[in-house]
């Protein structure tokens, strides 16, 4: 892939990794609850310090490496460049100053929370530039292990949702919700992002070649 290719790939990678942590905050900030990752990510915080995105990266990192261990090899760039924008972006977005107090608000903003967080997937995932660090090691316990995927997404969350419980993380009526929508509306989202990422590289790849043409077209005419 050319640089120029690259630079768009990478532009569409970032774009989606800043409104999924959008997302992601505005779940937190909904206070109703928010998904099993994150119920251990506050849970961690709230007994260690540090900040939420801190643990956030600080936990990517040891996913991340257990997936090399199994694997026995490191994950593409993107996971890096994952936890680590994950992380940084949802401290900054953490603080805008969101504090809804109504019932119906909370809920609505959870709802904006999940539709968001699920389309910055859908389109950092469709710029195929590397997947995040859960998904590495899902994906990493299915290759070696042959577990079934959806089981391993379970065991996953289940235990994270635990660990965090334990530590004292929100676990509410959006935990529920967060869990039962985030993979269908996600799913569409990719889907949906895939075509449209296609269609842009396309654009890329066809301006490359007529800028290509004129610029021998010139030459020729030297």
């Amino acid at each position: 892939m050319k640089i120029r290719e690259k630079i768009v790939q990478f532009t569409i990678f970032f774009i989606g990794i800043m409104m999924m942590s959008f997302g992601i905050v505005l779940t937190i900030q909904a206070d109703l609850g928010v998904s099993p990752w994150d119920v251990l990510h506050i849970g961690l915080y709230q007994q260690f310090g540090l900040s939420i995105g801190t643990w956030n990266i600080i936990v990517g990192i040891i996913i991340l490496g257990t997936s090399a261990i199994i694997l026995k090899s490191w994950p593409k760039p993107g996971a890096y460049f994952n936890l680590l924008f994950v992380g940084v972006f949802v401290d900054l977005f953490l603080l805008l100053p969101i504090e809804p107090i109504y019932f119906w608000s909370k809920l609505l903003l959870l709802l904006v929370g999940i539709i968001i967080m699920a389309i910055g997937m859908g389109i950092y995932i469709s710029a195929q530039f590397g997947t995040g660090p859960r998904d590495s090691l899902m994906m990493a316990l299915h290759l070696k292990k042959g577990w079934k995927v959806p089981n391993v997404r379970l065991i996953m969350e289940v235990s994270v949702l635990m660990i965090g419980s334990l530590l004292g993380g929100p676990v509410h009526i959006g935990t529920i919700i967060i869990s039962l929508t985030i993979g269908h509306v996600s799913g569409a989202a990719i889907t949906y992002f895939y075509k449209v990422t296609n269609k842009i590289m396309d654009i890329v790849k066809v301006a490359k070649i007529v800028n290509n043409e004129i610029v021998s077209g010139k030459e020729v005419q030297k």
